[in-house]
Order: structure tokens, then C-alpha cells, then sequence
């Protein structure tokens, strides 16, 4: 009897550290606060819990693994499991994505956008560009068409951008940069108090971070209708934590990510729609750039930054033109498809 109950205890241990080696727990490094831009991370931590029966779980930190230019670090080093990042950051950490960031793509809404992104995400040259730092490309980050906000008088023409000092960007911070702004790359969480010292005049945002990071609440003015582009910003995983999942949880986790776009796609549009009350409650004044403006930005800027952009790409050994026809092919079959 003894002996029986020493294989018994024995086997329910057993059975009790298996149960505890299967649970997994993730930490995901982002940051700022909880707002548009993170809930389809939010929506995935909730989404993989629920499929696995909690034994998959995420750690959602807002700021406290890294610092966001160091998260592409943090993953190639395995501080963490997930991160998210932008392109414009780093260029030359993840030059193949920085495609999406070219000016004056002329994408209307956020379905494009994850369209666009995640075609480009599935070339095996840009899966080989992310899997220099072990990260695994999991999902985008849609963001609508940027635009700026300021004080004093509008700059609603090329000739007062001319000197701007604007917290802008990737292939955004370059177009203004050809008509003579000048554009400085301070983080998101910077923007407020870099507006507020006046280091710069400007800010080039997403309507969500305008919010987030209160940039909104020092402009007297915004332009509604400028578009020059978006920023992108992937959320990656590191390829060995990815790698060493079950079947099961690399299932959940894959399974998740087109419901948590989705959910963020809705979301999104929610802002959007209270935008212009936010407008309103906050006396800025809505700027309309004249068409004429608008044609004279996008020939200075679109073509030449575009043609730079495949050149500098093609001599780094990079299938540019094939990324950049991907990109506006898989633009133009979504635009028809809906």
C-alpha cells in the first residue's frame, strides 16, 4: 500500500507540473497608454486566454520593458516576446516596411491599409529583413492618413511650410522636408511637451494620437484634408518564443489576429466619427489645403521621394520595385473588391 501510494503522489505531481509547464505567459512591450492604436493587441491577449482556457496569457506592458525605438532590440534579444514599433523609427532597421511609408500612396481608409501592409508583410524578402532581429512580422497597426496641427496662423500653403519645424516621420517627415520644413523625429510620447517648449510649430499625427498624446489640446488649427501618408507599425514576435509555442497556442495566436484587426478596424472608426465633435468641443479650426497647393506638394514630393526610395532600395540588394507593384497591385484589387 505504501508503494502504491508513493507511485500515486508521485504521478499526480507529475501530472501537476506538466499541467503548470504547459501554461505560458508572454510579455508584449508597447506603449503610452491603452488607446485606438493598441486595442487589437488588447483584443489578442483577450482572444488567445479565451481559446486556450487561460494557459496562454499576455503581459501588456505600457512603456515598462522598453522604450519604444528599443523595441525591435528587446526582441531580437528576447527581453520579451511581442512588441510594437514603427517603421519610421528605425529606417534602417527594417528598410523593406518603410515602402508603406512613402508619401501620397493615396489610401482612403484603414481596410486598405492592413490590405497593403500585410501583403508586403508576406514577402519572403521582408520576413527575411525582420528575421535579422528574430522578429516574426504578426500583424499591422492601421493608422488613417496623418495631418498636422499647429498654432498661430495655418500653414495651408507650400511657401508657409517653407522653415516649419514639424514632429513628422518616415516618407512624412521627407515630403516635408521638400518644401522646405524642417522635420524632426521626437517620439510620440515627446510631441506634447516638444510643441509646448517650441521645439517645433507643428505635429503630423493620426487622429488617435492627437488624442493620446494631447497634442490637441495646445493647436488652435488642424488640416483636414492634406493626407500626405501614414506611418507603420507592426507588431512582431520573437521567432524563437514563436517557434517554441505548441501547435495549439501557435494556432490560437495565428487564428486571432483577423478578428483582432477587425475589432480595431471598428473601433477606429468610432474616433473617427467623434473627430470632428473633438474639433468642435475644442475650438480648433478645421484648414482645407486648396487643390492647387495639394497638386504643386504632390509633384515636389510623391515621385521624387518614390523613385529615391527604389533606387537607395535596389542598391541595398532589397526587390523594391517588386514590394512597391505588391503594395499598389494589392491596393487597387481592394479598392475594387469593395
Amino acid at each position: 500500500m505504501k508503494h502504491l501510494l508513493t507511485k500515486a503522489a508521485v504521478a499526480a505531481l507529475a501530472i501537476g507540473f506538466a499541467t503548470e509547464s504547459m501554461a505560458v505567459e508572454w510579455n508584449v512591450s508597447v506603449w503610452g497608454k491603452r488607446r485606438a492604436f493598441t486595442e487589437h493587441v488588447e483584443k489578442l491577449a483577450e482572444l488567445v486566454s479565451a481559446k486556450t482556457n487561460g494557459e496562454f496569457t499576455m503581459n501588456i506592458s505600457y512603456g515598462g520593458l522598453s522604450k519604444n525605438r528599443e523595441n525591435l532590440d528587446g526582441i531580437s534579444i528576447g527581453a520579451f516576446e511581442m512588441a510594437q514599433f514603427c517603421a519610421g523609427y528605425h529606417r534602417d532597421k527594417n528598410p523593406t516596411i518603410t515602402v508603406l511609408e512613402l508619401p501620397f500612396l493615396g489610401v482612403n481608409n484603414l481596410t486598405e491599409e492592413v490590405a497593403i501592409s500585410h501583403a508586403v508583410y508576406a514577402h519572403p524578402a521582408v520576413a527575411k529583413d525582420l528575421a535579422r532581429w528574430n522578429a516574426k512580422l504578426l500583424m499591422t497597426s492601421p493608422m488613417p492618413q496623418y495631418n498636422i496641427v499647429g498654432t498661430s496662423e495655418p500653414r495651408d500653403t507650400l511657401e508657409k511650410m517653407a522653415g516649419m519645424r514639424v514632429r513628422a516621420t518616415g516618407g512624412i517627415g521627407q515630403a516635408f522636408e521638400k518644401v522646405g520644413a524642417v522635420p524632426t523625429s521626437v517620439t510620440a510620447t515627446e510631441a506634447y511637451s516638444a510643441m509646448e517648449s517650441g521645439v517645433v510649430d507643428t505635429v503630423a499625427f493620426a487622429p488617435h494620437a492627437h488624442l493620446s498624446f494631447r497634442t490637441i489640446d495646445q493647436a488652435t488649427w488642424w488640416t483636414a484634408n492634406l493626407n500626405p501618408g501614414t506611418v507603420n507599425c507592426p507588431v512582431v514576435v520573437n521567432i524563437d518564443a514563436y517557434e517554441d509555442l505548441s501547435d495549439e497556442h501557435r494556432a490560437a495566436l495565428d487564428g486571432s489576429v483577423d478578428e483582432s484587426i477587425a475589432f480595431y478596424v471598428e473601433n477606429y472608426g468610432k474616433l473617427l466619427t467623434r473627430w470632428d465633435e473633438v474639433l468642435t468641443e475644442k475650438n480648433v479650426q478645421k484648414v482645407m489645403i486648396s487643390d492647387e497647393e495639394l497638386t504643386k506638394f504632390h509633384a515636389v514630393a510623391a515621385d521624387p521621394i518614390r523613385e529615391k526610395w527604389i533606387a537607395d532600395m535596389t542598391a541595398q540588394g532589397i526587390p523594391a520595385q517588386e514590394l512597391y507593384d505588391l503594395m499598389m497591385t494589392t491596393l487597387a484589387e481592394t479598392r475594387a473588391a469593395n
